[in-house]
């Protein structure tokens, strides 16, 4: 019980922690981590706000862990569901705060400075809720299944491989809007560098905080 309620106080901490990084990503408009900028662009090209299309791409993405999984897991379909309804109105609404404190008013330089934190608690945040397994968000917890079950626990090769849905998303709302948001130099490091900085985590950050491993 004490592991457990350890894993708890991490995991409400990274819930907080990915939620502002995110929000704090998308203020700067230099470019988000991945699935977060394919959030931004699919929400400008529905026209829904953007914690309603987070938690609705939630939903898809929960969908396809199951299938990955190869069968019907309740407690992992439950968890990826509780993790994204605080979460995804998190991201907007620390967003209005981020915006209100005028960070995205900064010079070129102060913005990409934040940005580069912003990336790099997004991967902390990862790493934590990944090591507690408790709940997850779907779209991390897809790159979980893929490293433990598919890809002999390369963080790296893991995040990549989970990156072609996003991308996808991203590629087809240019095609359909001719826009791009929150897409720029930020994703451009998300992309080279978010596994590798995940991977580092997990021995630097909280080191005494191990992987529970479930699939």
């Amino acid at each position: 019980m004490q592991d457990f309620g350890q894993r708890m106080r991490f995991l409400v901490f990274s819930i907080f922690l990915n939620s502002a990084a995110n929000a704090l990503t998308i203020s700067t408009n230099l470019g988000s981590a991945v699935w977060t900028g394919s959030s931004v662009n699919l929400a400008n090209w529905i026209h829904v706000p953007l914690g309603t299309t987070l938690f609705g791409y939630g939903i898809v993405v929960t969908i396809m862990n199951q299938l990955f999984l190869g069968h019907f897991d309740r407690k992992r379909f439950v968890s990826n569901i509780l993790y994204i309804i605080p979460f995804s109105y998190l991201v907007e609404w620390i967003g209005y705060f981020w915006n209100w404190i005028g960070v995205n008013t900064l010079n070129l330089t102060g913005r990409v400075i934040v940005d580069i934190i912003g990336l790099f608690g997004v991967a902390a945040a990862v790493s934590i809720y990944q090591r507690c397994n408790i709940i997850m968000h779907p779209n991390d917890d897809l790159a979980y299944i893929l490293r433990f079950r598919f890809l002999k626990g390369s963080a790296v090769i893991a995040q990549w491989t989970s990156y072609i849905p996003p991308v996808t998303i991203i590629v087809l709302s240019y095609i359909f809007t001719g826009q791009l948001h929150a897409i720029g130099f930020g994703t451009v490091l998300a992309l080279v560098a978010q596994g590798a900085v995940m991977g580092w985590s997990d021995y630097h950050v909280f080191p005494r905080l191990k992987h529970h491993v479930d699939v």
